[in-house]
């Protein structure tokens, strides 16, 4: 019983975040719109970065609305296209003066096979290719900002996941289940490799597990795996209670000496095996340089 009242727990803290800037994308929806609008009551100024900006731009009302915050703004960026994302940073390194909080929540889920306009497969080019490059380009920003929080929208998938570094856009065979667990797997990797690198930079790292939440990522469900969500429905998240642990690792005073850990319901969690594989974490970690032809020691 106490398992399950942790898991529903909404989490509390009075901790202000008046002066700091958040980024989080994905934020026209779901767990990521919710925690927009908890950080905007907090006094943060928000911006919202999303691939629809006509559905952005509602949502951003939302926010504002039930904030009370008018420091809130949506800005475009398509995670599945480099340009997007380049255009985007480049916007954000030249207007805005810090950026605290970096949470990369966008995500898409056992979609149809597909590609980027980079030829990545989907679900690995939104999920971890697209947030790894956008990280890269505010690194810098992030830094002088400090201190800052990088946090990373995983999933207790990841623990059926396994990363195929030869063939890491599915183009051999595409299983779209497969595809989207090596996808969460490679976020807890990122994020380890990454708090490792900014040791002592005063930017700390983390990834999570939101819940299993009613949300429009279910869509692409088969009709068997839609019956069955169905049914575990009252076992499952409000995007309100998913976005917790979201909320939890960017404001938690408890994670200011803690990086590259894992969390879910508001708490450090275990992992899968293969997500503290620290040999197969750098091999991702050059492998995603080499196709996006970037440099990151």
């Amino acid at each position: 019983m106490q398992a399950m009242r942790n898991y529903f727990r909404q989490w509390s803290s009075d901790v202000r975040l008046d002066g700091k800037t958040v980024i989080i994308t994905g934020a026209n929806t779901g767990i990521g719109k919710f925690t927009a609008i908890d950080l905007a009551k907090r006094g943060a100024r928000i911006i919202m970065a999303c691939r629809d900006m006509e559905k952005s731009n509602i949502a951003l009302k939302e926010v504002v609305e039930s904030s009370g915050n008018q420091n809130v703004f949506a800005s475009r960026l398509d995670l599945a296209d480099t340009k997007s994302i380049r255009e985007f940073a480049e916007k954000v390194n030249t207007e805005e003066k810090q950026v605290n909080f970096l949470i990369n929540n966008a995500g898409v889920m056992v979609c149809p096979y597909g590609k980027t306009a980079d030829g990545f497969e989907m679900q690995i080019g939104v999920n971890h290719m697209g947030h790894f490059l956008l990280t890269h380009l505010l690194l810098d920003l992030i830094k002088r900002s400090m201190p800052a929080r990088i946090i990373n929208v995983s999933s207790m998938a990841h623990q059926w996941g396994t990363i195929d570094l030869e063939d890491i856009n599915s183009e051999k065979s595409y299983d779209k289940n497969k595809a989207y667990s090596q996808s969460k797997l490679a976020n807890i990797l990122f994020t380890r490799s990454l708090a490792k690198r900014l040791e002592g930079s005063g930017v700390t790292a983390y990834a999570l597990h939101p819940g299993v939440v009613q949300t429009e990522l279910w869509r692409h469900l088969n009709k068997p795996q839609q019956a069955l969500m169905w049914m575990a429905r009252p076992f499952t998240k409000t995007s309100v209670q998913g976005a917790q642990t979201s909320i939890y690792c960017a404001v938690a005073t408890e994670l200011e000496t803690e990086s590259g850990k894992y969390y879910k319901d508001c708490a450090p969690a275990n992992c899968s095996r293969a997500a503290l594989d620290d040999d197969v974490a750098q091999r991702l970690w050059e492998l995603s340089c080499k196709m996006l032809n970037i440099k990151w020691e």
